[in-house]
C-alpha cells in the first residue's frame, strides 16, 4: 500500500515509553530512492538536537485506520501515532548532531554502531540499494580503488550531497525534455521505506490535474538555490 510520506510530517512519535516528539521530516538517498532516516522534532525534551531515526527502526504503519485522506494520508483527517521500536533512553543517549548540522557519513556511521543499525538494512522497489552495494560488489582490489576508497574516507565528515529532504524538495519545479510539467506536490511512499513515484502537480500546463511519476525518470536535481529538477525521456 501506498501512502503520501507528508502525510506523517506532525504525527506524534511514540518510544516503547513514552512520547518523543513529532515527525519533522524524512530524508531519502537520490540514487536508490528509498528513505534513510525519520527526523523527530523533540521539542523540549532534547533542545536544539537533531534526532535521527533509521526506518529499521519504525514500527509497521497501521494504515487500516479510518483515515479520511486522498492517497493515504495526504490531507487532514485522522492522526496516526508513528512508534518506534526504541526507549527513551536510547534516544537521548544517542551520538548528538546539532538541528542545523548537515547529516555526514560519520553521523550515521556513530548512529548505526550506537543503535546496532545494520548500515546495509533493506534493498529498494529499484533493485540493491545504493548503501548496501558496497556488499555486494566482487572483492577485486586495485590502487585505483584504493584511492577510491581513501578519497571517500575523507568526506565522511561532509554533508551526504545525494541525502535530500522531503519537506524541501516538495515544491521543486519539474520540467521534462521539452517544458515544464509543474511542481513536486509529494512523494508516494510503501511499507518497506522506498519512493516509488512523485506526485506532480501540472499546474497551468494541465489545470487541477495530478501525475505520478517513477523516480528513476528523475535526470537531475539541482541544487536547493534552483529548486528544480528534471525528468528524463523515460517517463513513465
Amino acid at each position: 500500500m501506498l501512502f503520501a510520506v507528508t502525510g506523517l510530517q506532525g504525527c506524534p512519535v511514540e518510544a516503547s515509553d513514552g512520547q518523543v516528539g513529532s515527525v519533522k521530516d524524512f530524508l531519502f538517498d537520490d540514487q536508490s530512492w528509498q528513505v534513510r532516516w525519520m527526523v523527530v522534532d523533540s521539542g523540549h525534551w532534547l533542545p536544539g538536537r537533531q534526532v535521527l531515526v533509521h526506518p529499521s527502526a519504525i514500527a509497521p504503519l497501521d494504515l487500516a485506520l479510518p483515515v479520511r485522506r486522498v492517497l493515504p494520508m495526504m490531507s487532514t483527517g485522522d492522526t496516526l501515532v508513528v512508534s518506534v521500536r526504541l526507549t527513551k533512553q536510547q534516544i537521548e543517549a544517542a551520538p548528538e548532531a546539532r538541528e542545523d548540522e548537515p547529516v555526514t557519513k560519520q553521523m550515521e556511521s556513530d548512529l548505526h554502531d550506537h543503535y546496532g543499525w545494520d548500515p546495509a538494512w533493506g534493498t529498494t522497489y529499484f533493485g540493491a540499494s545504493d548503501i548496501a552495494a558496497p556488499l555486494l560488489e566482487p572483492l577485486i582490489f586495485s590502487e585505483a580503488a584504493a584511492r577510491q576508497a581513501a578519497a571517500k574516507e575523507s568526506h565522511r565528515g561532509e554533508g551526504d550531497p545525494h541525502l535530500q529532504s522531503v519537506a524541501s524538495v516538495n515544491g521543486y519545479s519539474v520540467s521534462g525534455t521539452d517544458g515544464e510539467l509543474g511542481h513536486v506536490e509529494n512523494l508516494a511512499d510503501d511499507l518497506n521505506w522506498d519512493i516509488r513515484y512523485l506526485v506532480i502537480a501540472t499546474r497551468s500546463w494541465w489545470p487541477g490535474k495530478h501525475v505520478r511519476l517513477a523516480p528513476y525518470s528523475v535526470a537531475r536535481i539541482d541544487c536547493p538555490n534552483i529548486a528544480s529538477m528534471s525528468m528524463s525521456p523515460a517517463i513513465r
